[in-house]
């Protein structure tokens, strides 16, 4: 059996976000890359299903659509455990784009599993996962909290209101993952760090496939302004503030 990954490489969320002179892109100098929190705990989580499957899960795979500066986060992938990597050589514009490509890529292949972050750090936009398994017309759990292998099997808990639900699948899937994967990301190891260098990380062509948005342009958000103080006894006036400033009521 095999396992992908679908990984992004994003800022770090402590970095100062700047924009370029133009406000239609973001100044990317300086900038922290890291391995978006969702997917790094898919990540884990797949690690520790191969662990415990005693030879049944082969190999994991992690995969990103982007430029050469996300190969360091690869790289990281690699040193937590996956066995090899891929970079589809592209930038990533849009969430249509990134799931289209990494489609094509897995139709080239042989996957069992595909595990996606249900969103990410950046933008928030909660929808590669869904349209990669409609671009592969694959089956799709979303929201899964709980991955184990039972047999030939993926048994999958998934929240819903309320309460949790039990799934199972036909494979090939894709399961797009939340917090609760898995407890804590891994770290790499120095002999990880070091293993890491000589695994494959193989960068893939893009697919002619056209974005279908763009961004025209960014804004800071516009500074909090200074506290008020009011004092306890006049509810008056912070009935006043709350609905003719705050606007809040």
């Amino acid at each position: 059996m095999k396992i992908l990954v679908c990984i992004s490489n994003l800022p770090d969320t402590t970095t100062k976000i700047k924009l370029n002179s133009d406000s239609k892109s973001v100044d990317l100098s300086g900038v922290q890359w890291v391995i978006n929190p969702w997917d790094e705990l898919a990540l884990t989580r797949a690690m520790e299903l191969k662990e415990k499957s005693g030879g049944k899960i082969e190999k994991i795979t992690v995969i990103t659509v982007g430029d050469k500066i996300a190969e360091p986060t690869l790289r990281k992938a690699l040193a937590v455990g996956a066995d090899n990597a891929v970079r589809i050589d592209a930038i990533a514009s849009d969430d249509y784009y990134v799931a289209a490509q990494i489609a094509e890529y897995v139709k080239k292949e042989s996957f069992d599993l595909v595990m996606a972050g249900i969103e990410s750090s950046d933008y928030n936009g909660s929808a590669v996962g869904g349209m990669l398994a409609e671009f592969l017309e694959f089956p799709s759990i979303s929201s899964v909290s709980s991955v184990e292998l039972e047999g030939d099997n993926f048994v999958m808990k998934r929240a819903i209101d309320g309460g949790t639900e039990t799934v199972t699948t036909s494979l090939p899937a894709v399961a797009i993952v939340q917090k609760g994967i898995a407890i804590d990301p891994r770290i790499p190891a120095m002999r990880g760090i070091m293993m890491a260098r000589k695994k494959p990380l193989t960068v893939e062509a893009p697919a002619d496939i056209q974005a279908v948005s763009e961004f025209v342009n960014f804004e800071m958000p516009q500074p909090k302004p200074p506290v008020k103080m009011v004092d306890a006894e006049n509810v008056g006036e912070l009935f006043r503030l709350l609905h003719e400033e705050a606007k809040v009521l």
